[in-house]
């Protein structure tokens, strides 16, 4: 059995460029990652998978950060195995699997500010029409609504695939 691709702590920097695909594990990020394999593929690029783990998204009040600490532990180590899983059914489910420079990123914060500030010098960034969000009658959630309006590359907004 291949070992498991190992997860880094830090956000991906654009050296060298590549393609940076925003995973939550939703249908709409796992058709998006498959999309920008299929970039960096055809491109020769790196290709950069981040998830983002919000432990507090309202902050913590004084003193409750070190009452948290492990459990932000077990929220990062079950990101990790999530993108790791992710990565794998993509994979598993492409006719051509991915055999280029493949780095998987989980970061600690507010999902679009640590998304946005991965942007710089990207090729591109590719994202989901709609991830985890509680809205389903949106047609853009607001991550990928964020990335279109703000990302510092160009943005690749992928829709789900048509209903068969």
């Amino acid at each position: 059995m291949p070992e498991p691709l190992p997860v880094l702590g830090a956000p991906p920097t654009a050296d060298p460029p590549g393609v940076l695909a925003a995973c939550d594990g939703s249908d709409g990020s796992l058709w998006a990652l498959d999309r920008a394999m299929t970039e960096a593929q055809l491109f020769g690029l790196p290709l950069y998978v981040l998830a983002v783990a919000d432990p507090s998204p309202g902050g913590y009040p004084p003193g409750m950060a070190d009452l948290v600490r492990e459990s932000v532990t077990r929220l990062t180590a079950s990101t990790a195995d999530g993108l790791r899983r992710s990565v794998a059914t993509v994979q598993a489910a492409r006719t051509r699997p991915y055999t280029g420079v493949l780095s998987l990123h989980v970061v600690l914060g507010s999902v679009i500010e640590v998304l946005l500030s991965c942007t710089p010098g990207q090729h591109t960034l590719v994202v989901g029409a709609r991830g985890n969000g509680g809205f389903p009658r949106l047609l853009l959630g607001s991550v990928s609504t964020a990335a279109v309006h703000h990302a510092a590359c160009p943005v690749l907004v992928v829709p789900a695939p048509p209903a068969r």
